[in-house]
């Protein structure tokens, strides 16, 4: 008897479905191992003292960077603040107000290898509209900071607005809830958007601000944020996904695509070719023109230019004369004479103002003054 071959044998799945399922699992999306690490409550990473570098370090560093005119008041202000600042961490500081630069360098007495680099950061934030109080944090061991440019991230320049006007929200709301959720200090000046804070609430920052320029607007991450925020609270839910208590929102307002203003109808199919166009021969000897000599020909052509000549005249003479022609008056209505039926009875008026003249200005009636008068001799008789 011939072997039965492994596909057919059993109800299993077979190579292509096996290769599709091989492809689904390759395509499911790449967890950052970053968001896998988990840190013990409570634990922070010891400070870099001159005991763990005390030779110091073998090579000069330094960094600059330029700054606007606007900020350069501010700078020339808070300067001696950040000299302080970054001696402490025997960092230099220079401001040169010609050129609009600030440098840091590092000296003979510099330990800390990195101390460089958070005083470029530093003077990095002051250029980019950032307060002293705020970029003096970039100098802690547990601070990191993030500049991220947007202006490239837009073409035209009024969505561009739009957008980033989005991201700070109405009176600053939406940038206030992003900076409580992330615990991040972010200043959105021109084309960037400086970040001060953790590492992880700098990242969630940077997603906000890029999905924000592609035009989903902040408040959807935000309301993940407040989720994610409920959910670390819970040490069970720590180890296990979130996406179950994640909301999915989906795009509903989908682009129309543009129709074109021409509309090319197709024409019904037919075997037979289209009629051939006649051509000006064909013309002359329909209409018996053909036969004509050149001189009748050139006669009924002047004859031609003529009358079109003379209907234009026509039409402008008539244009001419609209603004001589009066407009055409309303019929005058007729006024009716006012109506003398009632007589005026002067007698009546007559006696009315008598009575008037009689009556003192505020004065009470006659029948009124009597009971009153009535009324007051009978009070009177009572008490006695």
């Amino acid at each position: 008897m011939a072997a039965v071959p492994e596909e057919e044998a059993g109800p299993g799945p077979g190579p292509k479905r096996r290769e599709k399922q091989k492809n689904k699992k390759k395509a499911a999306p790449e967890v950052d191992e970053s968001e896998l690490l988990t840190v013990p409550d409570g634990w922070k990473e010891p400070a870099f003292t001159r005991e763990d570098n005390p030779k110091g370090l073998l090579e000069e560093s330094s960094f600059a960077t330029l700054f606007p005119k606007y900020r350069e008041a501010y700078l020339k202000e808070c300067w001696p603040l950040v000299q302080k600042a970054l001696g402490e961490h025997y960092v230099n500081a220079a401001l040169d107000l010609i050129e609009g630069s600030m440098t840091v360098t590092t000296t003979k007495k510099t330990f800390d290898p990195y101390a460089i680099i958070r005083a470029r950061d530093l003077i990095k934030l002051l250029a980019r509209s950032v307060p002293f109080e705020q970029a003096v944090r970039i100098l802690q061991d547990d601070v990191a900071c993030d500049i991220i440019k947007i202006g490239s991230l837009v073409r035209k320049r009024e969505t561009f607005i739009k957008r980033r006007a989005r991201l700070l929200g109405p009176k600053g709301s939406t940038l206030k809830a992003l900076e409580l959720l992330t615990n991040c200090y972010i200043m959105v000046q021109g084309n960037t958007v400086s970040a001060l804070g953790p590492f992880s609430g700098l990242k969630e920052v940077r997603k906000v601000v890029l999905d924000t320029m592609k035009n989903i607007h902040p408040i959807y991450n935000i309301k993940t944020l407040m989720i994610k925020r409920e959910l670390a609270k819970d040490p069970e839910l720590r180890t296990q996904s979130w996406e179950r208590f994640l909301p999915k929102f989906k795009r509903k307002n989908l682009k129309k695509r543009k129709e074109p203003k021409k509309k090319n109808t197709k024409k019904e199919y037919t075997p037979f070719p289209p009629p051939q166009p006649e051509s000006q021969v064909d013309k002359e000897l329909a209409s018996g023109e053909y036969f004509l000599k050149e001189r009748q020909k050139k006669r009924k052509r002047m004859e031609e230019i003529k009358a079109k000549q003379a209907d234009a005249v026509k039409r402008r003479q008539e244009e001419r004369n609209k603004a001589f022609i009066p407009p055409k008056e309303k019929p005058v209505m007729k006024t009716k004479k006012a109506s003398t039926e009632k007589k005026i009875d002067i007698e009546t008026i007559k006696e009315k103002v008598k009575n008037a003249k009689k009556k003192k200005l505020g004065a009470l009636p006659e029948e009124e003054v009597k009971l009153k008068m009535a009324a007051d001799e009978k009070k009177r008789k009572k008490k006695k």
